[in-house]
């Protein structure tokens, strides 16, 4: 039965194929115009009553899971280059993440500053808040670099023009030329392996970030994403009454 009908709806493709390949329309297409439309709550002004009915369940799930409060924030923070508060904290908590793997925190850490997509604002923090600053599936990866191409990849972040990162202190031209670079206060020992804590997304070479592809080992742990990992460091300050905070500590300076 289902070989016949197999060979019934392949005859009929067929068919249909041979049909519109026949065909010579008269007509041709002169031109092709087109328009923005700007979506907002304008169009919330008469929502179409059997969707909303529809949607009503779904909503109420996700809004049961979205709407908790998780922790506060302390202040205002967003994500810019060359340096902001939002990507050196996330970058500090990609860096401690990486201490269940190590046994210590990474030596250095990177996130890509276009990956944080929203800003965080003083005050309540949601799990919403959490997924529109953090919306991508990323996850951490611990990648062993040499000292002479970590130094390559603080090229690739001057030549970006800045990025998360945390254990570090870049001096950058307005040119995006690296100036000076130091770990953890030092000069980077080109012999030297230092464990790198990312995202797989910058882990693969994305972002121009190309050095990641020279790393001697790369440790990617199951389940271990960005977004879960700030979750649990939000509400791990929550629990013992802090609230989130961060700092701008001069980490990346253009000259």
């Amino acid at each position: 039965m289902k070989q016949n009908y197999l060979r019934c709806f392949s005859g009929v493709a067929l068919a249909a194929l041979l049909l519109l390949s026949s065909c010579h329309s008269p007509y041709q297409l002169a031109k092709v115009e087109g328009s923005r439309v700007e979506i907002s709550s304008k169009w919330d002004a008469h929502p179409d009553e059997d969707a909303v009915a529809i949607l009503a369940p779904y909503k109420a799930q996700i809004d049961s899971i979205m709407t908790p409060v998780v922790g506060k924030s302390a202040m205002d923070m967003k994500a810019t280059r060359p340096e902001s508060l939002l990507s050196n904290l996330v970058a500090d908590v990609l860096r401690n993440a990486a201490e269940p793997y190590l046994g210590h925190p990474a030596d250095v850490a990177v996130t890509n500053v276009g990956g944080l997509r929203s800003s965080m604002s003083a005050g309540n923090i949601t799990f919403s808040n959490i997924y529109e600053i953090l919306p991508f599936e990323n996850s951490l990866c611990i990648v062993t670099l040499k000292g002479s191409n970590l130094r390559v990849l603080m090229e690739n972040i001057a030549g970006a023009g800045g990025e998360g990162v945390s254990n570090v202190r870049l001096e950058i031209s307005k040119e995006g030329k690296l100036i000076s670079a130091t770990v953890g206060g030092k000069e980077i020992d080109d012999e030297r392996l230092y464990e790198v804590a990312t995202v797989d997304y910058l882990a693969e070479g994305n972002d121009k970030m190309l050095a990641f592809l020279k790393g001697e080992k790369k440790i990617c742990p199951e389940g271990a994403t960005i977004r879960e990992i700030f979750l649990n460091y939000v509400k791990k300050q929550t629990a013992v009454g802090k609230e989130i905070t961060s700092v701008l500590d001069g980490r990346i300076t253009i000259k």
